[in-house]
């Protein structure tokens, strides 16, 4: 059968687990199988397409095996812990890491289909769990949910993920009586991996200083324009300097017994090879592309920035779309906001937009004041779009390419788009006739 109808007869099937039902019991006989080894494929992982498509990552049995014991390890999982997920179970977090890191122990999984802000905490309580994990906004939309009497009520010792926001760290914790958050930062294809085992607020990790030789990411300087890293006059890429942001890198090593420090790439060679790094810092070394921008402060805490791609650069300077939404959501009443650069065509760059979901009505006037006092003037949101809710992928990252794609148009969206008057030094309704006005330079921005 051609590899395109079989690929379209497998989406036709809505439950993988019914078909695994249809199928025999019985194990395979020594003529229809080989042995595995721990170098075979385990299973492919589709990254989250939000810098591109999805793509098929390849996962060894090695691969597994190590997310699995780490996570077990650094979680200090017993048998008695009862581990939720309720994260989607085709994620590196929700479908390898959160299950491994429970059966490696020989602790009891507890598996909730899709995630229910209102019906997470009488989850939790009905089966007694003791750890769960987060992914993306997942740990916002439980702190904007209402009053819940089990949430409090709960024997929870850990909850373990990534994206958790620094603005929404404390709260979450003293709302719901957290003891401990594990924060790490990992890709599935790639060889970086954080890990915050000290629980401060906002970072993704810390590499203590008698391991940087051996496990540390490198943050080179990175050029948003040309969309890579600055090199030198030799040709070498530059480190960033305490608390200035780069991209991180991951040293790629020949070590096959390494197996934190492999590539095992895509199915498609061409993406895995966009993602390699050569003549970093000597001639013939290889570096994987995280993709992310970081910065790492004096105590050698590290800080997740932003994505590249999202990342934008407005008159000379550049924004990182996470500090500005970092900025919007701690104003009182924001519920969700996240930050994106649209072009305007009388100006190089892109400008800042941001898409808003409130709690009430927003005083704009105060809110334009608490941006001010907050931002500098390049990095300050020029358009507000206001959304009753936000869209978000399954791994609960917001969605912003239908936005970018109608950007500041009133006539694109039913939505309320307001603007930042600077002759009046104030937001106000946009309308067809000043996004025309915009489009020609007669309103300056």
């Amino acid at each position: 059968m051609p590899l395109a109808r079989r690929i379209a007869n497998l989406f036709r099937r809505s439950r993988i687990d019914r078909e695994i039902e249809s199928l025999s019991s019985q194990p395979l006989s020594d003529g229809e199988r080989r042995s595995p080894t721990i170098e075979d494929r385990a299973l492919f992982i589709y990254t989250s397409g939000t810098t591109g498509l999805p793509k098929a990552a390849i996962v060894s049995h090695a691969r597994a095996m190590q997310w699995s014991h780490w996570f077990a390890g650094l979680m200090n999982t017993q048998p008695s812990d009862r581990m939720y997920n309720c994260l989607p179970m085709y994620h590196s977090v929700g479908g390898v890491q959160a299950p491994g890191a429970a059966l490696t122990a020989g602790a009891s999984l507890v598996i909730r289909e899709k995630f229910s802000a209102s019906g997470f905490w009488s989850d939790i309580v009905r089966w007694d769990c003791t750890m769960f994990q987060y992914i993306g906004e997942l740990c916002r939309y439980l702190l904007h949910a209402p009053l819940s009497p089990h949430e409090t009520e709960h024997r929870i010792r850990l909850a373990c993920g990534n994206g958790l926001a620094p603005e929404v760290w404390d709260k979450f914790k003293d709302r719901f009586g957290i003891p401990q958050v594990l924060e790490f930062y990992a890709s599935t294809e790639g060889g970086v991996s954080l890990f915050n085992v000290e629980g401060k607020p906002g970072a993704i990790g810390r590499v203590p200083p008698y391991l940087a030789h051996r496990f540390s990411p490198a943050l080179v300087r990175f050029d948003v324009e040309k969309g890579e890293p600055v090199r030198n006059e030799y040709g070498f890429c530059i480190r960033c300097t305490p608390n200035e942001t780069g991209e991180a890198l991951g040293k790629i090593s020949n070590d096959r017994s390494n197996i934190g420090d492999r590539f095992e790439g895509y199915t498609d060679r061409q993406a895995s090879a966009k993602k390699l790094l050569r003549n970093v810092f000597e001639h013939g070394d290889e570096w994987f592309r995280t993709g992310d921008l970081m910065r790492r402060d004096e105590k050698g805490f590290y800080y997740f920035v932003d994505r590249i791609g999202d990342t934008f650069r407005w008159k000379g300077e550049n924004v990182a779309t996470s500090e500005v939404s970092q900025a919007i959501c701690s104003f009182p009443g924001i519920k969700h906001a996240y930050v994106y650069g649209v072009t305007i065509p009388t100006a190089e760059g892109r400008v800042g937009m941001a898409t808003l979901v409130l709690e009430h009505e927003l005083d704009l006037i105060e809110f334009r004041e608490h941006l001010m006092s907050r931002l500098p003037s390049y990095a300050r949101p020029m358009f507000l779009r206001i959304q009753n809710d936000a869209e978000v992928t399954g791994t609960f990252k917001y969605s912003k390419t239908e936005s970018i794609r109608q950007g500041y148009d009133p006539v694109a969206t039913t939505d309320f788009i307001y603007f930042d008057n600077l002759e009046s030094a104030a937001f106000i309704r946009l309308d067809k006739e000043n996004y025309d006005l915009i489009q020609i330079g007669r309103i300056r921005v």
